[in-house]
């Protein structure tokens, strides 16, 4: 029989009322088993692929599933385009039962810049699950069967020999080794290396990207990009918290709960704003500008670690 066509579904069923009503729904969901056609037992994938506004986040919560499906972890991507984003979201499934299935609906939380969530349930996709054993299986005698009770079945063994075997060379092994513990050379073990300070290390990729001239390419989007990296990169590592993840709007708001002395909170605003016109509204920013958001990047790193420096 050949394969079922992959099932590709994009609708979205509301598991219950969400949390708030003025959350807009995804403007897309895309769900689809790979491959459609698996063996019993064997991983698959569930590729969940959400569009959903710019100043949303989309999270996949996997809650304990029983029956046919199991369930063992996921992976979370998420692409920024000019006027929406993609969130993808990938999940390894095994299932346990033959015949065509549908995989379990999955349930998504949205969260928007301004705090307020919803929740909703992704239908599941369609997978056709098939045994192991060959078609002419049954006819040639061999089946799959329930589990029977457990039988004695005499037969002849050699463990008293193997046992003795493995008593003697367990032995030898351990003489050998109390003579080589015994003989031994004490040698200390070598220093690792410091670990480099995070400011030096933020300092080295500003370099890096100075020296790059992005800018003088005609590359000031890039340039954007990989300086909002650096920059979002220290201020996660340094006050300890997930930065990279966040929107603009998010991290503005983490800085400004988090205990942050001597952060020159104007230098970041500012930059975020610039690199929000250059990444998504793509304005054509001169090189000036971004050699003054380069700056204000060494600025926030020097004075953030200087402070450090001066509170130990």
């Amino acid at each position: 029989m050949a394969p079922p066509v992959p099932a590709l579904l994009a609708v979205l069923l509301a598991a219950a009322a969400p949390a708030d009503a003025g959350v807009a729904p995804p403007l897309a969901v895309q769900v689809r088993a790979t491959p459609a056609e698996v063996t019993l037992g064997d991983p698959f994938t569930i590729e969940l692929m959400v569009t959903h506004r710019l100043d949303q986040r989309v999270e996949l919560s996997l809650e304990d599933q029983s029956g046919d499906f199991e369930l063992m972890g996921q992976e979370r991507k998420r692409v920024d385009g000019p006027t929406s984003a993609t969130t993808t979201f990938d999940v390894k499934a095994s299932a346990f039962k033959l015949g065509p299935l549908t995989t379990p609906e999955l349930l998504l939380t949205t969260t928007q810049d301004d705090g307020q969530t919803a929740t909703l349930l992704a239908r599941g996709a369609a997978i056709t699950v098939v045994g192991s054993l060959p078609k002419d299986a049954e006819k040639n005698g061999a089946d799959l069967f329930d589990i029977h009770d457990p039988k004695e079945v005499p037969i002849r063994t050699w463990r008293l020999v193997y046992a003795l075997l493995a008593a003697l060379a367990v032995g030898a092994a351990a003489y050998a080794f109390l003579r080589w513990w015994k003989n031994r050379a004490l040698a200390p073990a070598p220093a690792a290396p410091p670990p480099v300070p995070l400011a030096n290390r933020t300092l080295k990729a500003l370099d890096e990207l100075r020296a790059a001239d992005l800018p003088g390419q005609g590359k000031v989007r890039e340039f954007y990009f990989r300086l909002s990296e650096i920059l979002r990169g220290y201020l996660g590592e340094r006050y300890g918290f997930e930065a990279l993840e966040c929107t603009s709007s998010e991290l503005l708001a983490a800085l400004g709960r988090l205990h942050t002395p001597g952060l020159p909170m104007d230098l970041v605003t500012r930059f975020t704003e610039d690199a929000d016109l250059a990444r998504y509204a793509r304005a054509p920013l001169d090189a000036g500008i971004c050699k003054g958001s380069l700056e204000a990047a060494y600025r926030v790193v020097n004075i953030t670690s200087q402070e450090l420096h001066v509170r130990n």
